[in-house]
C-alpha cells in the first residue's frame, strides 16, 4: 500500500512538472508529452503479449526444470543457461523484468537472474555481429572480455546485497 502511494505521488509530481514546463516553454512541454505518449503506446503494444508468454511459461515449465538449470546448485550450468537466454532474447530491457520475476518464482537463483538481466541489457547476438562488422573483431572481443567479468561481479554483488531482503519477502 505504501509503495502505491509513492508511485502515485511520483506521477502527480511528474504531471505538475510537465504542466509547469508546458507553461514555461510550450515546445518542450509538447515534446515531453509526445515522447511520453509514444513510449506508453510502445509499452502497451509489447507488454501484454510478453505477460501472456510469461503466464504460459509459469504454467508449462515445471519448477524442477528451472531449479536444475538455474537454481542455487546449478553452478556453471546456471551461468551458461542465463547467458544463453539473455543473448538470444529480443526486445527492450523492460520486457526482461517480468521474465526475471517468473524465473525467481520458479526457483532460479538471484545470481543467475541478475546475470540474465545484465546479459539481456548488454550482450545480444546481433549486436556482437554489428560490432565485429563496424568496429572490428578486436573491439568486439575486448568488449566481451570486459563485459562478462563485470556482469559476474555485478551479479555477485547484487546477490550479496539483495539475498537478505528477498529471503524476508515472498516473491
Amino acid at each position: 500500500m505504501k509503495r502505491n502511494r509513492v508511485v502515485l505521488v511520483f506521477l502527480i509530481l511528474l504531471a505538475l512538472t510537465n504542466t509547469c514546463l508546458y507553461f514555461l516553454n510550450r515546445g518542450k512541454g509538447l515534446a515531453v508529452l509526445v515522447t511520453g505518449k509514444n513510449y506508453l503506446l510502445e509499452m502497451l503494444s509489447i507488454l501484454p503479449p510478453i505477460l501472456i508468454l510469461v503466464g504460459l511459461f509459469e504454467v508449462w515449465v515445471p519448477r524442477p526444470v528451472i531449479e536444475r538449470a538455474m537454481g542455487k546448485t546449478s553452478g556453471l550450468r546456471g551461468i551458461l543457461v542465463s547467458c544463453v537466454l539473455g543473448t538470444a532474447a529480443m526486445g527492450p530491457l523492460y520486457v526482461a523484468f517480468p521474465i526475471g520475476l517468473s524465473l525467481l518464482r520458479k526457483g532460479a537463483s538471484l545470481f543467475n537472474v541478475a546475470i540474465f538481466l545484465c546479459v539481456w541489457a548488454s550482450i545480444k547476438i546481433p549486436m556482437i555481429f554489428f560490432e565485429i562488422k563496424f568496429l572490428g573483431a578486436d573491439f568486439a572481443l575486448l568488449r566481451l572480455a570486459l563485459t562478462i567479468p563485470s556482469i559476474l561481479a555485478i551479479s555477485s554483488l547484487l546477490n550479496l546485497i539483495l539475498k537478505r531482503s528477498l529471503s524476508h519477502e515472498k516473491i
